[in-house]
């Protein structure tokens, strides 16, 4: 499978931009209800989590974190969640986010690769990233999220 690769440039700097990537209030707006549980250390667990199948916890996706160096990279291992596929456990790829300051704004990097061989989430996240990374450049320069009609 490709690599999966976005650039996209926010008119904030990097600390704005990283608050919209992990803070509660910037993964709800951003991630479709969704939180971060974790400690956030390398090595540690986390799972995005939110409003899904079985509920307002529904796992989504989780894993192991592999870098968080705020305002810079926060990098994971990642899974789909166990409502999504039952072999959920053997499906992976890592994503990582990387943020620079460009002149007044912040260049935001995101690769999504080390898929797992005939990963079925894997179109569906070529699509998705866009909306989820236009809704963080949104919700970081005006505060609005965007209207998807869902």
């Amino acid at each position: 499978m490709n690599n999966l690769k976005y650039e996209f440039y926010i008119d904030a700097q990097p600390e704005q931009v990283w608050n919209t990537l992990v803070s509660p209030e910037g993964t709800r707006k951003t991630f479709f209800g969704c939180v971060i549980n974790s400690t956030f250390k390398e090595e540690d667990s986390f799972a995005y989590v939110g409003p899904g199948k079985e509920g307002d916890e529904t796992v989504h996706v989780y894993g192991k974190i592999l870098a968080f160096e705020p305002n810079k990279v926060f990098s994971y291992m990642e899974h789909p969640g166990s409502s999504y596929h039952a072999n959920h456990e053997e499906l992976e790829s890592r994503v990582t986010f990387t943020l620079e300051s460009v002149g007044k704004c912040t260049k935001l990097t995101l690769v999504n690769d080390q898929w797992t061989a005939n990963h079925p989430a894997y179109q569906n996240a070529e699509q998705h990233w866009w909306m989820i990374l236009s809704n963080i450049k949104t919700v970081t320069e005006t505060g609005n999220v965007l209207d998807f009609g869902w």
